[in-house]
């Protein structure tokens, strides 16, 4: 007889495989001969509309709505809910047929640990409790959810074993307030990550995010980040992974940064950086390069991070901190994947603090295949 954990590793495999299927076009045939694969690529003239893409894009191979935030200023949390599209064809009638995946992570950063707490899930559409929304973010597996009310604000429910959490996130400012609304990245949404077209997202934010709700029964407030992402082609395949950042100014700006690395020593395959005012400006630099400052290698892993890092712009520079080092998030059991993803500090060049953020360090236990 099988015991539940040999069912659990079962179900996981299964899961694992058919992420891989739908990463890549090459293993979907492979796994599924004979079905379609076709995936509609990213439009640089789409112009997006609210709330319908608040919503999901069951259409696209990859989608995620990620939540990254402080709570007070000695703990951070995070939390993500990742959309997989598989090579399964969508008419299909049966509820069991995994055309859909959906994957979530979170976190609580508790220095107190040093280390991150970390929850994973996933499931198929189709099986009690997971569910998604075109018509605005309404995400779910389980007791897991992230939604947005009318009211606009969002609210996340995490339980998990060691942690749990209940949060409001609500805009900054009034209705109309040029801070409210969402911040389209790059070319009005069409954010490129590689020399190809296709090699890019439809990708927003919402910084500056302000937090209320109880964390481990406890009263809390504080400042997230919100990104919501969709895609087919996301990497080149000669990239290895990203490096990227979403940073809340203490002076109500906000400043994201990334760039794609390549798998073989030399320039980076892309690069991008914005800093929005605090009036609602949107600012955009033509260069900016990260320079390593620390690594911290996994006791677990042996893998190498570059936890600390400084953001150099034209005129002035960030230096980015991490609240501690172990913030390594092993996703084996859901996406796959293993990376660092953690809550920073941002200082100056003098030792100011101007900001916290997070950073997201992709593909340095091995590469992506997005």
């Amino acid at each position: 007889m099988k015991t539940r954990a040999m069912r659990r590793r079962e179900s996981l495999a299964l899961l694992a495989a058919l992420t891989a299927a739908a990463a890549s076009p090459k293993a979907a045939a492979q796994a599924y001969p004979g079905l379609p694969h076709q995936h509609p690529l990213v439009d640089p003239d789409y112009r997006m509309t609210f709330p319908r893409d608040f919503g999901a894009h069951p259409g696209f191979r990859t989608e995620w709505w990620y939540v990254t935030g402080w709570l007070g200023d000695d703990r951070g949390f995070q939390v993500t809910f990742f959309r997989v599209r598989t090579g399964h064809p969508q008419d299909n009638p049966s509820r069991f047929a995994p055309t859909q995946l959906l994957f979530a992570h979170a976190a609580l950063m508790l220095p107190k640990n040093r280390h991150a707490l970390h929850g994973q899930r996933a499931a198929r559409i189709g099986s009690p409790g997971a569910r998604f929304s075109e018509q605005d973010a309404d995400v779910a597996i389980g007791d897991w959810s992230l939604s947005r009310a009318h009211d606009d604000r969002y609210r996340t429910v995490i339980r998990d074993r060691g942690f749990e959490f209940d949060l409001t996130l609500a805009p900054p400012g009034a209705p109309g307030d040029p801070r409210n609304r969402p911040w389209l990245q790059d070319l009005q949404g069409f954010s490129r990550k590689g020399p190809r077209r296709e090699q890019a997202s439809h990708y927003y934010s919402r910084p500056q995010l302000q937090v209320s709700g109880a964390a481990n029964g406890e009263r809390v407030t504080g400042v997230a980040w919100f990104d919501h992402e969709w895609s087919t082609t996301y990497l080149d395949p000669a990239s290895e992974g990203w490096d990227w950042t979403g940073i809340n100014l203490d002076d109500g700006s906000a400043l994201v940064a990334f760039r794609i690395r390549p798998r073989q020593p030399g320039p980076d395959t892309w690069r991008y950086c914005a800093l929005r005012h605090p009036d609602g400006r949107v600012e955009r630099f033509d260069t900016v390069q990260f320079e390593v400052l620390r690594r911290w290698q996994s006791p677990r892993t042996s893998t190498r991070y570059p936890v600390s890092i400084r953001l150099v712009l034209p005129g002035r520079s960030l230096r980015l901190e991490p609240l501690f080092d172990d913030q390594e998030l092993d996703g084996r059991g859901s996406t796959g994947t293993i990376y660092w993803e953690g809550a920073v500090r941002v200082f100056d060049d003098s030792g100011g603090r101007l900001g916290r953020g997070y950073l997201e360090l992709t593909g340095y236990q091995s590469p992506l295949k997005m």
